[in-house]
């Protein structure tokens, strides 16, 4: 069942922040828009390049007032670990939460019961912390997260303008579309 439309249900987890442990909640989604990055594990091989990814865009989320949070199944312990001894990890500075329990991991419905990991998983939350987009890759596919820009960038847009939605290969300040019984047909 597609979590597209359902609200964040209540957590707690302990991250790792800019050299601290911290707590995070779902409350901690609530007034901003959040993108939710699931990962399998610390000190593997392909994890770090999308959370590097993910670092090199961040100034443009926070332009965006969007907040990263990357979640894997290692603990918050573990993500300072390979933060202080990674290059490409010691460089993150959005919250790296621990999800060694798996209530995340199933809450978001990304967890691979055989091997107690995360799969990649993206997930982007609307300020109501009500998800708006959902992306599922493969264990060796990485992901791109300048994607991710354009989804936010529509789906703060479809928000911000009701009654208008983006259609394929939106950019910003294109031509959005109002459905309607003229357009049934004719597109």
């Amino acid at each position: 069942m597609s979590l597209v439309g359902k609200k964040v249900q209540p957590f707690r987890a302990q991250a790792y922040h800019n050299g601290e442990f911290i707590e995070v909640t779902e409350q901690d989604f609530m007034g901003k828009w959040s993108i939710v990055c699931f990962y399998p594990a610390d000190f593997t091989f392909v994890c770090p390049t999308e959370l590097e990814d993910l670092q090199d865009h961040y100034a443009a989320f926070k332009e965006l007032g969007v907040e990263v949070y990357s979640v894997s199944t290692d603990t918050h312990f573990t993500h300072k670990a390979w933060h202080d001894t990674s290059p490409a990890i010691g460089k993150i500075e959005y919250v790296m939460i621990g999800d060694p329990s798996h209530q995340l991991s199933r809450m978001f419905d990304v967890l691979d019961e055989e091997q107690g990991l995360a799969q990649r998983g993206t997930f982007i939350i609307d300020p109501d912390g009500v998800i708006q987009a959902v992306e599922i890759n493969a264990d060796g596919i990485g992901r791109n997260a300048s994607t991710l820009i354009d989804k936010i960038k529509a789906a703060q847009y479809v928000r911000n303008h009701p009654g208008e939605v983006c259609p394929a290969k939106w950019k910003e300040g294109a031509e959005t579309l109002k459905p309607s019984l003229d357009l049934v047909g004719k597109i």
